[in-house]
């Protein structure tokens, strides 16, 4: 006979069965979860503590009790009342505020009635809380990145190029700031809406690149992050209606309508030239074409809109062979004015390359390279290695993408690279 217990098999198998619902949860709603226990507890890391302690809590007791009927409410509810105890085990030290146990009562009803556009209006109140004016803009995007997302604060700082202590303490300063001045969780008044947008716009931007292009790991891409970027653009857009909300939705829409054809099975990058069109999501490609028409139509066009433009032309080429580079040059021209930097500078050299030829862009890549700019950015080099190697020069293309690779933190690039490296002739 066999000494197993099947009752403990059973045991096992609920454990993991839940363990496997807890770890799906988490990834799917914790950011979520946070936003309202944010807007209940008033504390950015009394949130995060209660949100870890829900999460511990439903492995604990779910395999006991089974899956409860609203998983996000139960989780709210469970984080709250941990939180409270925290709270009360802290007042024997610090004295609790007079209202305390009437905000409890208050914040029992509204865990109660917990629905889906609640949840939604937390995560707007987040965005407009950390993209507060009182905040420094680097502190801005670094705090809702890290609070709002949950990137790390390694990835973060891939992001802004920067040390991962510096950025940090940006964002443990910037909490102390909204704790300390009392920054209000809430979404602000219509009339001062337009004066917030430009913070909570860049965010929403960063927040998508780092999705479309992880900045490191195994994966070209993030769509749990491309996805949360549209879907937080999509709510901008419709409570604002400002043309550049319009235009950053666009440009969203349009580069991650290529999101399937960016890679191979084995998750190799595909540049866009040889990329399967068919693939395409041509739902996204209408509506951000749509949404770009309306933004242009507007007196004032802005960056996020040009650049949707842009996004627009290749997106509704019929093939790389046929795309009009003329038209990306002028419109990249167009965003130069609007906003000088190295980086548009080098995209346009790229488009200058496709219209006029390798040897003309690469003479334009080489003076932004030569005043100091872009020196460390990957791209960069990357640009210089491939038109070096349409030029045959040899050489300068290995050290170029040599450059690049010593730059490149993500698998997928630096998988690409080492294959022209090793395409390159002897």
């Amino acid at each position: 006979m066999s000494d197993r217990n099947p009752t403990a098999d059973l045991d096992t198998a609920a454990a993991e069965q839940a363990r496997q619902q807890v770890d799906a949860l988490y990834r799917a709603e914790s950011r979520h979860i946070f936003a309202t226990l944010i807007r209940l507890l008033g504390d950015f890391d009394l949130a995060e503590e209660a949100l870890h302690d829900a999460f511990r809590a439903a492995l604990e007791q779910w395999p006991r009790d089974g899956l409860p009927a609203n998983p996000r409410a139960w989780l709210v509810s469970a984080g709250r009342f941990k939180a409270i105890d925290t709270i009360r085990k802290r007042s024997r030290f610090d004295p609790l505020p007079d209202d305390f146990e009437k905000r409890l009562a208050a914040e029992s009803d509204d865990v109660a009635g917990l629905d889906g556009e609640n949840v939604q209006d937390d995560r707007l109140r987040l965005i407009f809380t950390c993209c507060h004016p009182a905040l420094a803009p680097d502190a801005q995007i670094a705090l809702t990145l890290r609070e709002v997302c949950g990137l790390t604060t390694e990835e973060i700082a891939q992001a802004f190029l920067t040390a991962a202590p510096t950025l940090a303490q940006r964002i443990v300063r910037a909490k102390a700031k909204i704790r300390n001045t009392r920054i209000p969780y809430q979404v602000p008044a219509l009339a001062d809406l337009p004066d917030r947008l430009d913070a909570v716009l860049r965010v929403i931007y960063l927040i998508f690149n780092e999705g479309y292009s992880a900045s490191s790991g195994t994966t070209l891409t993030r769509h749990d992050l491309s996805t949360e970027a549209i879907r937080l653009g999509r709510m901008v857009a419709e409570l604002l209606h400002e043309p550049e909300a319009l235009g950053l939705l666009a440009l969203m829409l349009l580069h991650d309508s290529r999101r399937a054809a960016r890679a191979t099975s084995s998750g190799d990058l595909i540049l866009l030239e040889d990329q399967d069109r068919s693939l395409w999501n041509r739902d996204y490609i209408t509506e951000g074409t749509s949404l770009v028409e309306r933004a242009l139509a507007s007196p004032q066009v802005g960056t996020y809109t040009i650049q949707a433009a842009i996004a627009a032309v290749h997106a509704n080429a019929a093939s790389a062979a046929a795309t009009d580079w003329t038209q990306i040059v002028a419109l990249y021209n167009l965003l130069l004015r609007a906003e000088p930097s190295p980086v548009v500078e080098l995209n346009r050299a790229v488009a200058v390359a496709m219209r006029d030829g390798a040897e003309t862009g690469l003479l334009l890549v080489d003076a932004i390279l030569a005043r100091g700019d872009l020196s460390d950015y990957r791209l960069a080099h990357a640009a210089r290695a491939d038109l070096c190697r349409r030029l045959g020069q040899v050489a300068a293309a290995r050290t170029a993408y040599e450059r690049a690779l010593s730059l490149t933190a993500q698998e997928p690039e630096r998988r690409f690279l080492l294959h022209r490296l090793a395409g390159l002739p002897d």
